[in-house]
């Protein structure tokens, strides 16, 4: 039974190991605002998780298993610290894919309101107090 529970923690490793390189190559993504391949891979990276998730029960299942038969669960134990530390390097990346997502949110939106000052500059008038006012549009001359 044990090595049951040894190869499943093996293929564990190989999807976490997986999801890493999905991670390292969706950074790559966003920062290259390629939108259409960026959406195929979060399509990828839901799949992997799904197997991910599967795999854990699995593994759950056959470390409960292999504890009742009271079998030496040593060397999966090791294994699974093999896993989690995967996992910590996967939490680390999606940390910095966020805050990479964030940053250019904060570039569009500065973009953006820089695009709306220089608009509203251009359409600036003045009435016939000498106030400034936006033109509300109209590009005609009224006399």
């Amino acid at each position: 039974m044990t090595t049951s529970l040894l190869s499943a923690i093996d293929k564990q490793a190989e999807q976490l190991t997986a999801l890493k390189a999905l991670l390292e190559n969706e950074l790559h993504l966003i920062s290259s605002r390629e939108p259409e391949t960026l959406m195929a891979l979060l399509k990828d990276k839901e799949e992997m998780l799904s197997l991910i998730e599967e795999q854990d029960k699995s593994i759950s299942l056959l470390f409960e298993k292999a504890k009742a038969n009271k079998e030496n669960v040593d060397e999966a134990l090791a294994a699974m610290d093999g896993c989690n530390a995967i996992i910590h390097e996967c939490k680390y990346l999606t940390q910095i894919n966020a805050k990479s997502v964030e940053q250019g949110q904060l570039r569009l939106t500065h973009l953006r309101n820089l695009m709306m000052e220089l608009r509203a500059r251009e359409s600036m008038t003045y009435d016939r107090t000498g106030k400034t006012t936006g033109d509300g549009g109209s590009k005609g001359y009224t006399a």
